[in-house]
Order: structure tokens, then sequence, then C-alpha cells
């Protein structure tokens, strides 16, 4: 796998079988060559590729929330980033919880943002063309 387009699901297998690191690289470098401006490009492949091995992996819960906003119109790049900002609360949770007592509650409670996500309140939140009026 030489290429990685968020719009389009890289083969599952591909994907896996490359390390780590060259995931991360693929992203870093759709994002530049898209100029997309990021105040941390490296930050944002490590979400992609943690996502995209999500998905690859066939984790239900991620899987069913990049399928389920796409269904809603989003396109998938823009998916992805929104289980990306679940993930990243995610994280940050992990993060305050000493010696991992929260582990299994914060799983649960991330399980639970992925299937809350909608594409209509991403677009929102988001500033995206189309977003519904309030």
């Amino acid at each position: 796998m030489q290429r990685y387009d968020p719009d389009f699901a890289p083969d599952p297998a591909h994907w896996l079988e490359l390390d780590e690191g060259a995931r991360i690289e693929l992203a870093e470098q759709h994002h530049r060559k898209a100029g997309i401006p990021l105040p941390n490009v490296r930050a944002h492949a490590v979400f992609h590729a943690i996502v995209e091995n999500q998905v690859a992996l066939g984790v239900p819960a991620v899987v069913d929330a990049v399928s389920r906003l796409v269904g809603q119109g989003l396109g998938r790049h823009e998916a992805v980033h929104a289980v990306c900002s679940a993930l990243a609360e995610h994280f940050f949770e992990l993060m305050q919880s000493r010696g991992g007592q929260l582990a299994a509650a914060s799983q649960a409670r991330y399980e639970a943002a992925l299937a809350r996500l909608d594409a209509d309140e991403w677009r929102l939140r988001q500033g995206l063309p189309g977003s519904p009026a309030r």
C-alpha cells in the first residue's frame, strides 16, 4: 500500500500488513498533499491510523459509527474525524484514570459516544456546509 485516502476505506488486509509507523506516515502524507492546515499533523495522523486500525479489525462500534455517519451524508474522511473526536475524549479520560481503574467504564462510554455520533450534529459542531439550522 503506497497511498492513503480517508475518503475510501483501505483494504483491511493491506492496511494491517503495514507497520504502525507506515500507517501514520501515509496519513501524514495525505494531509500534507491535500494542504489541510493542522496544528499537529503527526498527532492528527496517529488518530487517523488508530481509527483505520479499528475499522480494519472490524471493531463493531467503530464500523457502525463510520457506516452510520456516511449513511447520514458525511464524507468518509469527515466520518473518521467524528470518530477521532470520540476517541480523543476516550484517551483523555483514560489518562485521568489512576492505575487503569476506569478502563472498562471508559471503554463503555467510548462505545456509547460512538453510538450517539450524528452527522447533522457533527456538521453543526464543525461549522460544515449542510449544517442544520438551530
